[in-house]
Order: structure tokens, then sequence, then C-alpha cells
């Protein structure tokens, strides 16, 4: 991979920092209300930690910034292409990641993720900002938002409020899909040029 291991990690600690002094919240609410322990907080704003999906999410969930926020998502201009071996990957209990780009249109922000369920393993999220769609590439996929339950299987399409309790799983074989996740631009959080200063 030629992207450099630590690159997702200092991106999330310069724009973690960031949104959280933006919203005005010490170390010890932020953990309060994400359930992320103050330890692991700091670290993941020195850039030692080792941010997992769960965490990504729960982050933007209480921050109510977007995925890309934290991350960093280059801006589009010409001709973009973005080669699957480059991009690092962000893991969780049952799903990979790769962010592959942030698309802006008028008041409309999509971030574009390929995405790999895992053979019979499970993601279950909380829930985040925004709105969630997933188109399968390959094998059956069960997905389940706030207690209803659909199997999607290759080309099939779902779309849901991401605010509300879901899971990805994953029936017999990995899956394959494209992850869209849309917000309004008022949504995003405008981050500051400037260094941040940290509170504990």
């Amino acid at each position: 991979m030629s992207v450099s291991e630590g690159s997702v990690r200092n991106m999330l600690a310069a724009n973690l920092k960031r949104a959280r002094n933006e919203r005005g919240l010490s170390i010890s609410e932020l953990s309060r209300r994400s359930k992320i322990g103050k330890a692991t907080l700091s670290q993941l704003e020195s850039g030692a930690g080792n941010p997992t999906i769960e965490t990504v999410f729960s982050l933007s969930r209480v921050l109510e910034v977007p995925i890309s926020d934290l991350l960093d998502a280059r801006p589009t201009s010409g001709l973009t292409v973005v080669r699957a071996e480059q991009q690092e990957v962000l893991s969780g209990e049952g799903v990979d990641l790769r962010q592959l780009q942030r698309i802006e249109s008028g008041d409309t922000v999509f971030e574009v993720f390929d995405q790999q369920v895992r053979a019979d393993c499970r993601q279950d999220s909380l829930g985040h900002v925004g709105t969630e769609h997933t188109i399968v590439q390959a094998g059956r996929l069960r997905v389940q938002v706030d207690g209803q339950e659909v199997e999607l299987g290759p080309g099939d399409y779902v779309g849901f409020d991401a605010s509300l309790p879901h899971s990805y799983t994953a029936s017999g074989a990995a899956v394959r899909s494209v992850l869209l996740l849309q917000y309004r631009a008022d949504q995003r959080l405008h981050l500051a040029d400037t260094p941040p200063t940290q509170q504990e």
C-alpha cells in the first residue's frame, strides 16, 4: 500500500481536535457522549490511536459531522482516479471500508465508499448523521434498520435514514458493495485552518 499506515490516524487526530473544539466539547464530555474512553480519545487526538469503523462512526454521530470531515477526503477536480490498493482500509467488527471520494453538489454532499462485509460477519451501528445508500455488487447482504430486515443480492439497492440503528450481515460469502453516505451541506463542519487548542 502506497499510502502510509499512519495517515488516517494523523488526519483523524487533527480533524477530531478541530471538530471537538468547534463544538465546544472537552475530552471528558466527548467521552461521556460517545462512550469512548478518555484515554482512547487522547490517543486518537495525538495520532497514536488505532481508529476502527465503530469509533469513527460513533464520533461522527456525537459530533454530528460527516465521516469525511473526520477523515479529510480530497476535493474533486478534473479527472479523479482512485486506486483501491492505494486506499487505507478502515475496519470494524464485520466490515472493511475504503473511502474513495467526496462529491459536493449544491446543498448535498455524498461520500463514496468501497464496502466489504466479511463472510458470515455482522456490523452494527447505533446510527450517525445523513442518509445511507448501499448497492450490492456481489454476495447476499442482510440489512436491518430499526427492527426491519431485508436481504439484498447483486444489483439490489437499499436506502435509509442513517440516524436509525442499523446493521449489515453477510449471508455466507463476503459481500462487496458500494456505500454512499448523503448529507446536507449544512451538516458539514467547516474546519478552521488555524491549529486547534486542546481542552481537557
